[in-house]
């Protein structure tokens, strides 16, 4: 760590967006202004399924976005951000000296920074850009202990399996444009030390797992992306509680 900061090895880049937003069922819809009127991007969320034996409420990611009817004027944010442009560099000094361990530790080191800028980033959001927890105060413990409000979820991951997801944040910030950051075929960031998610701001937001998928909801969920059911099958195959 102490090399990366004498020699500026790596160049660290982030992009974050907020924007005017309600729900509308289990989609998120995001306005082109203030004033609401004209719709541009639709990110669509998954609701879990799995029977459970208390009454919790089966959650998706939209259920923290003030809905439409409600008239209440919510927003979504989202971010990009990344430690790794340098870091091939780095990797290929370390292969001409045969030096296994410091490709191992180059790597780690730019995988942790990527994720403590996510966090910088997040701290951000919540007290100035967004400004929803404009007096949060808290330790670096409690931070970690993630006990501020709102959540920063990745597509990809349990609370959203969907990786395409991806592909509207990318178009509404403009991100590869602004930041580099690349989506690969597969829907990986490249530099590999890149973090991405969306923002929450609601004091009920919380992470979740979606669990396993029913048919119906597949089959809903494609309707509603205007995806071939097959193609999203595919992506959400790990998802599935059957076989395609």
């Amino acid at each position: 760590l102490a090399q990366f900061k004498e020699k500026k090895s790596l160049k660290m880049v982030a992009i974050v967006g907020i924007y005017p937003a309600n729900s509308e069922g289990d989609d998120i819809v995001v306005y082109k202004d203030e004033t609401r009127a004209e719709v541009t991007h639709t990110f669509y969320t998954l609701r879990q399924q799995a029977e459970k034996d208390n009454d919790e409420p089966y959650m998706a990611l939209s259920d923290f976005v003030a809905p439409a009817s409600s008239g209440v004027k919510d927003y979504l944010g989202m971010f990009a951000c990344s430690s790794g442009f340098g870091l091939e560099d780095v990797i290929e000094d370390c292969r001409k000296g045969h030096d296994d361990y410091g490709i191992i530790m180059a790597e780690a080191l730019a995988d942790r920074l990527a994720e403590a800028i996510a966090e910088v980033l997040h701290q951000r959001v919540r007290k100035d850009l967004w400004g929803y927890a404009s007096d949060e105060s808290m330790s670096l413990s409690d931070l970690l202990k993630v006990k501020y409000d709102g959540i920063r979820p990745a597509p990809g991951y349990p609370s959203q399996p969907d990786h395409t997801e991806k592909l509207a944040m990318w178009d509404i910030m403009s991100a590869e444009a602004k930041t580099n950051i690349k989506l690969t075929e597969s829907l990986a960031m490249l530099p590999a030390a890149s973090v991405s998610g969306l923002y929450f701001g609601g004091k009920n937001s919380q992470y979740f797992s979606v669990g396993k998928i029913c048919k119906d909801q597949l089959a809903d969920y494609a309707v509603r992306k205007k995806m071939d059911i097959k193609e999203c099958e595919r992506w959400l195959s790990h998802s599935l509680n059957y076989e395609p």
